[in-house]
C-alpha cells in the first residue's frame, strides 16, 4: 500500500465501529486492535470464547488437474498427500531456502486447494505461485475479495457453533474443513486457529459477514463470547508458541533455522523450489545447530520487545523475536533465538538487555501454554 492509499476495510468495518473498537492499520487493512480490555479479551478466549474478524488474510485458490503437482513444486510440504477435506501447515520458500511466508493449505476437492497467506505477504505469495505455475495444467486465482473470514475460538466455541449449524462438528478433526451452512450462510467450516485453543475459522462471502457475525454474537451471549481484536490474538499465539512472520519467521531464515524443518518434505516426488538449499540447511543444522527458538519468562515485570538482545555472562547470545505480558502466566514472556549452548530449559544466568539493564529471564520450552485435551 502506498503512503497515499487509505487502508482497506473489511465487510465488518461498520460493526467494529459500532462496537467501539480501537482500529489500527495492519498490513494495509483497517483492523480492530481491541474493543475494550485486551486482557479481558485474551482471558475470554482461554476460558470461554472470542470472536475475531480475520478478513485481512489472503486467500488464493489453486485448481486444475495438476493443482497438487504445482503446490508440491511451489511449496515445501507434501500437498498431494493431503486428503480432501483436510488442511496442512506449510511454507513457501525462496530458491535460497529463505521463508517467503508460512501458510495453511486446505484441500477442498481432488483438484481444488485454498491457500491462506498472511495479509502482509498475500501479494508476494500470489505472485510466486503464479510464476511457479508455468508449465502446469493448473490455475492460480486471487480470491482475496471472495471471502470474509470469521473465527470463533475458545473452549465454548463448539457449543456456540453447534447452535447455528447441522454440520458434523464432532467429526471435524483439527486441521480439517468441510462445506456447510452456518446461520443460513454457506461457509467453509475449518477447525483451525491461531490461539492455542479449540476453535473454528469460517470462510464466507463478504456479503454474508455481518449476518454471520451477529448470529454468532447472539448464539454466544450466554456462553460469554466477546469480540476480540488483533492485540489479544498476538498474546494468545505467543503463549501458544506459534510463530509470526516478520518476527520468528523471515526471508533470512530457512525452516531449519526456525526449528520447523519438519514441514519440509524431502520424501515427496519431484523437485521443489528451494530443495537444494534446504538440503544444505538441513545438513548444517545437524552438524552445527543454529540458534534455537526458546521461551523466556521474566523474573521481574519489565516487558521485552522484538529486537532486544538476550545476554549471558556479559555476552550477547541471542535476540528476542516477540514479547508481551502474559495474561495466563501473569508475567512477561518472550520468544527468542539463542545460541544452542544456552537453549536448554533452566540454563542459568540468562537475561534480556532492556534499555541497558540486564533483566533476569528463565529459559523454558515452548509453548508457554497448552490447552487440556
Amino acid at each position: 500500500m502506498s503512503s497515499t492509499e487509505s487502508p482497506r476495510r473489511t465487510a465488518l468495518d461498520a460493526v467494529h465501529r459500532e462496537l467501539g473498537a480501537t482500529m489500527t492499520d495492519f498490513a494495509g487493512w483497517d483492523m480492530p486492535l481491541r474493543y475494550g480490555s485486551e486482557r479481558d479479551e485474551h482471558q475470554a478466549v482461554r476460558t470461554r470464547a472470542g470472536l475475531f474478524d480475520l478478513s485481512h488474510m489472503g486467500e488464493i485458490t489453486v485448481t486444475g488437474p495438476q493443482a497438487a503437482a504445482l503446490l508440491d513444486y511451489a511449496l515445501v510440504g507434501d500437498l498431494g498427500g493431503v486428503g480432501a477435506g483436510r488442511a496442512r501447515y506449510t511454507m513457501i520458500c525462496q530458491e535460497d531456502g529463505g521463508i517467503i511466508d508460512d501458510l495453511i493449505v486446505y484441500r477442498r476437492a481432488e483438484a481444488e486447494y485454498l491457500v491462506v497467506a498472511n495479509a502482509a505477504n498475500a501479494q508476494v505469495v500470489l505472485d510466486a505461485l503464479t510464476e511457479r505455475s508455468a508449465g502446469f495444467d493448473a490455475e492460480v486465482r486471487d480470491d482475496r475479495d471472495a471471502y470474509a473470514l470469521i473465527a470463533v475460538q475458545g473452549p465454548e466455541s463448539p457449543g456456540i457453533l453447534k447452535a447455528l449449524t447441522d454440520a458434523d462438528l464432532d467429526g471435524l478433526k483439527y486441521y480439517a474443513g468441510l462445506p456447510g451452512t452456518v446461520a443460513g450462510v454457506p461457509a467453509l467450516i475449518a477447525r483451525t486457529g491461531y490461539t492455542g485453543e479449540d476453535g473454528f475459522e469460517l470462510f464466507v462471502g463478504p456479503e454474508h459477514a455481518v449476518r454471520l457475525w451477529r448470529a454468532l454474537t447472539e448464539a454466544g451471549a450466554g456462553a460469554g463470547l466477546v469480540p476480540c481484536g488483533l492485540s489479544c490474538r498476538d498474546t494468545l499465539r505467543l503463549e501458544a508458541g506459534m510463530p509470526l512472520y516478520g518476527h520468528e519467521l523471515t526471508a533470512s531464515l530457512t525452516p531449519f533455522d526456525a526449528g520447523l524443518g519438519r514441514v519440509v518434505k524431502f520424501g515427496k516426488e519431484g523437485d521443489f523450489v528451494g530443495r537444494a538449499a534446504l538440503e544444505r540447511a538441513a545438513a548444517r543444522s545437524r552438524e552445527n545447530p543454529p540458534r534455537v527458538l526458546v521461551g523466556l519468562v521474566a523474573e521481574g515485570r519489565r516487558v521485552p520487545r522484538a529486537g532486544y538482545p538476550v545476554v549471558a555472562g556479559g555476552e550477547v547470545i541471542g535476540e528476542v523475536t516477540s514479547g508481551a505480558p502474559s495474561p495466563t502466566l501473569g508475567r512477561p514472556i518472550a520468544m527468542a533465538y539463542v545460541d544452542a549452548a544456552h537453549a536448554v530449559p533452566g540454563t542459568p544466568g540468562v537475561g534480556v538487555d532492556i534499555r541497558g539493564t540486564h533483566e533476569p529471564y528463565e529459559v523454558v520450552a515452548l509453548p508457554f501454554y497448552k490447552r487440556r485435551a
